[in-house]
This record gives structure tokens, C-alpha cells and sequence, in this order.
């Protein structure tokens, strides 16, 4: 029921993290009741903060500072707040932090994300509950104020006012929205709204954030916060009811003119509450009960107001005649929101207890001030950077690795004073040194050079030699800082706490090394979820394929549906044979299968290896059917690369191995298994129109696509280990292609005797006389057998090679290559059959 949404709702934005604020302040009449309102109503408020879950980037769940926050609303006084959905969806560690500073741990208890309400529960007694307005007394124009906790935490509780700009508005919301010109920021979602009685009217939920548009904020009405509550309260969730409709707005309500039509029934579900009713596509629904419907809203507002099970009369048009149909109202499930569990640790603070951070890898460490952020990291972690989260420095470390440990003091200064690694080294235009010193410390030496750059910029450039690698730190403050003494004690303190050590054994030290051997959880769409080492990475495609550093190893997940009847020893049958089917006995390994346990149910592995002649590849399949779905997770690697490191990366895999039929997309229907249908010898017609050819090829071979849509001269039609390609020459003579091809076979042979070609004279397909090269390569780095024609017919040279690698070469590849070439048609004139 989204057709005719607005594609204006685009601009409107969930407030719940921190942007810059508007530099535009509301300036609010000065009322001498606002102050006493406030007072009231402000201890119902509460501050919300957690950290954000992220399935991409999990490294963002251990920044310590990177943090969500909103608001909430007190709802009862033992700990119940309700909130915005998408606040606390998928916030961990959820702080609750009261007006009069008092801190409690919460963890949302529901959410409901069609009315975008949330419950938030802390062990807490005697709290202030907010009172609650009704809808119908709130009036466009009257004063208003929203609490909530806009752009920092630190500014929670903060009070800004308007007035009601608007009722009964439906942007980006499944219900009506109140509009309010209070100032809405990024971390009011979820706090209230209230009227000159210190009563709630609403919950912010959005703003309308473009640019040159001003205080354009709304609230979900408190007769929609009370429905859910009340929904929340009786059944844990919110019972929508469900006809089986779609429905259509009309042009004028679409683009928010008063719509004079219904709105138009677009489909209905078969075996449907409406179906049963007897309603069809292309009637109008013009009202549900008592209520006028005449926009999405309209209709969703109407009806809330009814349960599953309860009846229903809905008034139609059905061309000139006006219906009226009793519905019986079914229930409308849709996917549940999975509550997000708090992150490892109870703290907040990610890095709790850590202050020292250092790099395992690269061996080094130092002290970690509370207000130290990290910037950036480089992919392979020679390069970090950090910041003050009050502004006040920046540093920076970068890692040489190719450098020599016999440079001297004065090279090693000089060295310094060119160097360019930093992100900040742009700091000013010129630099004027100020200080240059090699520091003889005993435990580790260093160079130091300390220079203005530009009019406010210092910089500190420290240089460490050792074990072959050059450790450069960089500290840049401004002038103000750097004439502070105090401030200048601790900067000194933190860069003099750098050592070139790494104790793996000190519980107080945090690791930033991208070598770390963590794993990361990968979630599928189909419920699936597999630790993987941590600098493995997801394809870029967004497929479910993972891949090592070097691309060398790999895992695939491949998930079909379980056709009836089908069993875990059929499909693996079927699998085995289909891959040894493409090779010779020669060049491949398939192991016995054996019987394991995954996630509870019963999965076969396979072992495997082939080769097409050179270096041998390996793998295993796991191979388990659960939830209606057929799982295969695929590891494949250089058979050199088996051992035990390998072996514990695969274990682990599979150990961790789980399927959550909850965490599956609601949307997922039956997935054909492919592999049950094909036939490898269905064959379909390819036909060149431009040079006057058709060949018929097996369907599951693949081809070199056209993208300009024009018929092309070289046709490949590609199978593993080999292929049948097609050249069409229509600018060279027959005799110059047949003396090139000559001249290539007589340089290939002349380079490697192992090359052996003959040549003989042949007629195709009737009376087409061509010339055949019988190439072998017995040694090659991937020994195979060519054969190629050449042949002429108006003024066309076709060159057509049948190219099969040894390893392949089974008969049924041979005769499919062959039963191929037979196919092939000259049109308009005679041909194989």
C-alpha cells in the first residue's frame, strides 16, 4: 500500500544522530508560563544513548566514540519509556540518563516500526510519567515546546518552542503527523511535545531537512502513541488488521490537492479477507465504516481502529453502482523487528579499562587519552591517524618498513624534515623549523624536528628506527596550543609514552592492528550467518562470496529451495556427479562425503581438487538442507596452500555455521535449484545475421556478450577448459588468412617442438572446401588439442576453432564440442545438419 507515496519524502530525515544545527534559531515570544510548563513536563523526558550496531563495518561497534542518541518519554513509573523505532532498532549498550542526571542501563522490550514507537525499559521506581493529551484538543496555532536531547548529549533536556503549524499531515508516515516550526535536531527523535499545559500532544520523529527550508518538524500524534502503547501492552506487539488489499491514491491526493475520488483497488490477494468479500480490482474504496477515505493515510487511520477478527463494511464504486461489503479482517503479519543484543561488554565505553593503544603487527604503543579518536586507518594499517575530540591536537603515525637501520642522526633529521606521509602535511605553506635534536633516549632513540607551518600550525615530528622500519609520529596543534605550557607538558607526556613495544599480555592495552585474528559475522538474507577472519572481505557485488587478502582462498554460499521430495544424499549425488562429469579421472579428486552435524541438522562434507593441467586446485562443500533451503558454503584455495592455519579457518566456519528462520527477508519465495533442471546436451540456436551463420551450442555454455546490440565478428562460446570460437573476416582474402594462419602454426612449432601441428584439405558441409590444422601440445603449461577450419563463401573468411583442454576431454565433452561444430550453418546455402 506505498503507490502513490511522494518522492518529495526523500528530503525528510530521522533525527536521531547529530548533524551541524542550523545556524537559525527560533526566537520564541518570552511567556512567563513557558518556564513553569517546562519545569512540569521536563522530568518525564529522558536522554537515550547507546552504541550503533553495524553488520558492514563491525570495527565502528568498537569506536568509543561512535555513539547514537535521542530521547524518550516516561510512560510509567517503574522504567517503561517509550521512544522512536529508529532510534533504539539498532542501538546496544542503551544508557538512560534521567533530567536530574541520574544514569540507568536500558534495553528496548518492543518496537513497532510501521507507527515508528519504540519501548525502552530501565530498573527504575517512582519516576514522573508524562501526561498525555488527546488528539482532538490540539488546535493549529497554539504554543507548543519540544524537549529532547539535539546534536550532543550534553545538551540533553534542551527546550525549544513554536507553535502547531499543521494537523492531520502524512509525509514518509504510515499515520498522521502533527507539523510544529519548534526547532527538531538531530537527537530530538522520540522526546515530546507538549502544549501550555505540560501535556504530551506528540513524539518528534522527523524534520524536513533541505536547503532554505526552516523549522519544518513533526510529531507522531498522542492518539497513535496511545494505540501502540495500548497495542504493546495487551499483546506485545501492535495487531494490525489485514484485508488483502492495494490501493491506489488519486493524482491530486499524490501531489496533496483535496482528492474529490476514493481510493482505487489495484490488486487483491487471492484467499484474502476482501477476496472473500468480493471485492475486485478497479473498484473505488470510498469508506472504511464510518470514515471517509481518501488518501493511504485515510485508510490506515480507519483502520487501526479495528482488530483481526472484528468486521468490517467498506463502501465501493464499481462503475455507476455504490456497493457496500462486509470484510472480515484477517491479521496483517509483517516482519518483526529483531531486537538488537548489547555488544560484547556492558560498558559503553567500547575501549573501558584501555590506556594504552598500540599495533600488534607493527610493534609499537603508547597512551590512550580519553579524548583520543581514531581518524583513519590505512588498509594494511602502516598509516593512523587521531584527533582530540575537543579539537585541541591531531596525530599522526606512519609506518616505513623498507628503511635501514644505518642511517645516521644526521640522515635520519633530514629524512624527517622532508617527509610528506601525513594526511596533514599540508598544514601550511612553508615550514620554518624551530627545533631539530637527535634525542639519545636509551630504550629507543629518535630524531626530532618541531616547525611553524603557516601562520597557526606546529608541527612535531619524531622519527624511530628499528628492525628495518621507520616509525615517523606526527603531532600539529595551533598556536594557541602550543604557547599554552600546560597543554604543551601533555602533548610531550603522550608523544614521550611512544614506545616500540608491544605487550600482547597487558589487559589495559587496546590493538588497532588490521592483522588482528577476531572474526567477523557475515548475515545473509536467507538467515545464514559464518564467522570469517577478520581481514577477509565480501565481494564488492554484494554477493555471498568472501575472499582472503590476496584473492587466492575463498568461501561461497549458495542457497536454493528444497524441491519436494528431494533428499540431502540426491542432492549431493547430484553434485558429485555434475563435477565429475567435467573433468577426466586424471585431473580430479572427489573424497568419500561425510556425515557431520550443522546447526542441529545432519550436513555432508565434501573434499575436492582438480586441475586443468598445471597447478591443482582444492576445496570442500558443506552441504545441508534446513528451513525449506538448501545451504552449500564452498571453501575453495591452492591445493599448495593446505595446512593447518587453512584447516583452523575452515573449522571455524563451520562451527560457526547457523541458520535464524527470523532473520531471513519476509520477502523470500522458492529458489530453483538450477542444477535439478539442466540438461547438458539441450541446445539452443545462436544466429549471426551481419555473416550469415547460425550454430547451435549447449545452453549452459556462456558467450561473449554485444553490448551495442550489432552481430560481432569473433563469437566465443566458452565451457571449462574449452571452447568454440568463430572468426568472420570479411576484409582479407581467403589466401591471406589461410598464409597467416600457416606463418602462426610454423612460429608456434619453431618456438617449442612440443607444439605438433598437420594441415590437410576438407570439404564442409557439402561442397565447401576448407583447410583443417590438427594442433596438439602434449607439454604445455596446460596440455590440449585444437582444431581448426578455414573457409570461405561470399567473400566472407570464417575461421572456426574447436579448442578442448586435456583435462576435459572426456567423451561427452568431445562429442558436445563436436555435435557443435556439425550444427554449423552457413545461411542462405548448404550446411551441417
Amino acid at each position: 500500500m506505498k503507490k502513490g507515496s511522494i518522492s518529495l519524502v526523500a528530503a525528510f530525515v530521522l533525527v536521531t544522530y547529530a548533524q551541524p544545527m542550523s545556524s537559525h534559531v527560533y526566537a520564541a515570544e518570552i511567556n512567563a508560563e513557558i518556564p513553569q510548563v517546562i519545569e512540569k513536563a521536563s522530568p518525564s523526558v529522558v536522554a537515550i544513548i547507546g552504541k550503533p550496531s553495524s553488520e558492514m563495518d563491525k570495527s565502528l561497534e568498537k569506536n568509543r566514540f561512535n555513539l547514537a542518541h535521542g530521547t524518550g518519554v516516561i510512560v510509567a513509573s517503574n522504567g517503561v519509556i517509550v521512544t522512536n523505532a529508529h532510534v533504539v532498532k539498532n542501538m546496544k549498550n542503551i544508557v538512560v540518563v534521567t533530567s536530574e542526571g541520574t544514569t540507568y542501563r536500558g534495553h528496548a522490550s518492543n518496537i513497532d516500526e510501521e507507527s515508528d514507537l519504540a519501548l525502552v525499559k530501565i530498573d527504575a521506581s517512582g519516576l514522573q510519567p508524562a501526561t498525555f493529551a488527546s488528539s482532538s484538543d490540539i488546535k493549529v496555532g497554539e504554543t507548543v515546546a519540544a524537549i529532547g536531547t539535539p546534536i550532543s548529549f550534553a545538551l540533553r533536556n534542551s527546550v525549544t518552542v513554536g507553535i502547531v503549524s499543521g494537523l492531520d499531515r502524512s509525509v514518509s508516515s504510515q499515520y498522521q503527523l502533527i507539523q510544529t516550526d519548534a526547532a527538531i535536531n538531530p537527537g530530538n527523535s522520540g522526546g515530546a511535545l507538549i502544549n501550555m499545559k505540560g501535556e504530551v500532544i506528540g513524539i518528534n520523529t522527523m524534520k524536513y531537512a533541505d536547503i532554505g527550508v526552516e523549522n519544518l518538524g513533526f510529531a507522531i500524534p498522542v492518539d497513535t502513541v496511545k494505540y501502540v502503547l495500548k497495542h504493546f501492552e495487551l499483546y506485545g506487539k501492535v495487531k494490525r488488521a489485514y484485508t488483502g488489499l492495494e490501493l491506489e491514491e488519486s493524482w491530486e491526493a499524490v501531489v496533496g490537492l483535496p482528492s474529490s475520488t476514493g481510493l482505487r483497488v489495484t490488486y487483491v490477494d487471492a484467499d484474502s479477507p476482501a477476496a472473500e468479500a468480493g471485492i475486485e480490482q478497479d473498484e473505488t474504496l470510498v469508506s472504511v465504516g464510518p470514515n471517509s477515505v481518501k488518501t493511504l493515510v485515510d485508510y490506515n487511520e480507519a483502520i487501526k481502529k479495528y482488530l483481526p477478527g472484528q468486521s468490517v463494511d467498506i463502501k465501493l464504486q464499481s462503475g455507476s453502482a455504490t456497493l457496500t461489503k462486509t470484510v472480515k479482517l484477517g491479521e496483517l503479519h509483517s516482519a518483526e523487528a529483531t531486537l538488537t543484543e548489547d555488544a560484547e561488554g556492558s560498558s559503553l565505553d567500547a575501549d573501558s579499562g584501555k590506556t594504552k593503544i598500540g599495533d600488534s603487527h607493527f610493534g609499537w604503543s603508547m597512551k590512550y587519552p580519553a579524548g583520543l579518536v581514531k581518524r583513519q586507518q590505512s588498509d594494511d594499517g602502516d598509516t593512523v591517524s587521531f584527533v582530540d575530540a575537543k579539537g585541541e591536537f591531531a596525530l599522526s603515525i606512519h609506518v616505513d618498513s623498507d628503511q635501514s637501520d644505518e642511517l645516521s642522526a644526521a640522515a635520519l633529521l633530514n629524512k624527517l624534515a622532508g617527509d610528506d606521509s601525513s594526511e596533514y602535511s599540508g598544514y601550511g605553506d612553508s615550514a620554518t623549523i624551530l627545533e631539530r635534536q637527535y634525542v639519545k633516549r636509551a630504550e629507543s632513540p629518535y630524531a626530532k624536528i618541531v616547525s611553524r607551518s603557516g601562520e597557526d600550525g606546529y608541527i612535531q615530528t619524531r622519527g624511530y628506527l628499528h628492525g628495518g622500519r621507520l616509525y615517523t609520529v606526527k603531532l600539529f596543534v595551533t598556536k594557541e596550543q602550543y604557547t599554552n605550557r600546560s597543554k604543551q607538558n601533555s602533548f610531550n607526556d603522550l608523544l614521550d609514552s611512544f614506545k616500540l613495544a608491544f605487550n600482547t599480555a597487558d589487559n589495559s592495552l587496546k590493538d588497532i592492528s588490521v592483522f588482528n585474528s577476531d572474526d567477523v559475522t557475515y548475515t545473509s538474507e536467507y538467515g545464514l550467518s559464518i564467522d570469517l577472519p577478520a581481514d577477509w572481505e565480501q565481494d564488492h557485488r554484494g554477493s555471498n562470496s568472501f575472499y582472503n587478502e590476496d584473492y587466492s582462498q575463498t568461501i561461497h554460499v549458495y542457497v536454493t529451495s528444497a524441491s519436494s521430495g528431494d533428499t540431502l544424499s540426491d542432492w549431493v549425488g547430484r553434485e558429485i556427479k555434475e563435477f565429475e562429469a567435467q573433468y577426466k579421472a586424471d585431473y580430479r579428486r572427489v573424497d568419500k562425503p561425510v556425515e557431520v552435524t550443522v546447526d542441529g541438522v545432519p550436513a555432508w562434507k565434501v573434499d575436492f581438487a582438480s586441475s586443468l593441467g598445471d597447478e591443482w586446485d582444492a576445496g570442500s562443500s558443506l552441504f545441508f538442507i534446513k528451513d525449506k533451503y538448501k545451504y552449500e558454503v564452498q571453501m575453495t584455495y591452492p591445493q599448495d596452500d593446505q595446512g593447518d592455519e587453512l584447516k583452523k579457518i575452515w573449522d571455524n566456519v563451520v562451527a560457526s555455521i547457523s541458520v535464524d528462520k527470523e532473520t531471513m527477508d519476509g520477502e523470500l519465495g522458492f529458489i530453483q535449484d538450477l542444477d535439478e533442471l539442466s540438461d547438458p546436451d539441450r541446445t539452443t540456436l545462436y544466429k549471426n545475421e551481419k555473416f550469415n551463420y547460425t550454430v547451435r551450442i549447449p545452453e549452459n555454455w556462456t558467450t561473449n556478450r554485444s553490448y551495442d546490440g550489432i552481430d560481432q565478428a569473433t563469437k566465443s562460446f566458452t565451457f571449462t577448459g574449452g571452447y568454440l570460437r568463430v572468426e568472420a573476416d570479411s576484409k582479407k582474402a581467403y589466401a591471406e588468412v589461410l598464409k597467416d594462419a600457416e606463418e602462426e602454426h610454423k612460429v608456434s612449432h619453431t618456438n617449442d617442438s612440443d607444439y605438433t601441428y598437420s594441415s590437410e584439405d576438407v570439404t564442409l558441409f557439402g561442397d565447401v572446401k576448407a583447410k583443417k590444422y590438427t594442433v596438439s601440445y602434449s607439454k604445455a603449461h596446460i596440455p590440449y588439442a585444437e582444431t581448426v577450419y578455414v573457409f570461405n563463401r561470399k567473400q566472407v573468411t570464417y575461421t572456426v576453432t574447436l579448442r578442448m583442454d586435456a583435462a576435459v576431454s572426456t567423451d561427452a565433452n568431445v562429442a558436445r564440442l563436436n555435435k557443435a561444430f556439425a550444427s554449423f550453418t552457413l545461411v542462405n546455402g548448404t550446411g551441417g545438419k
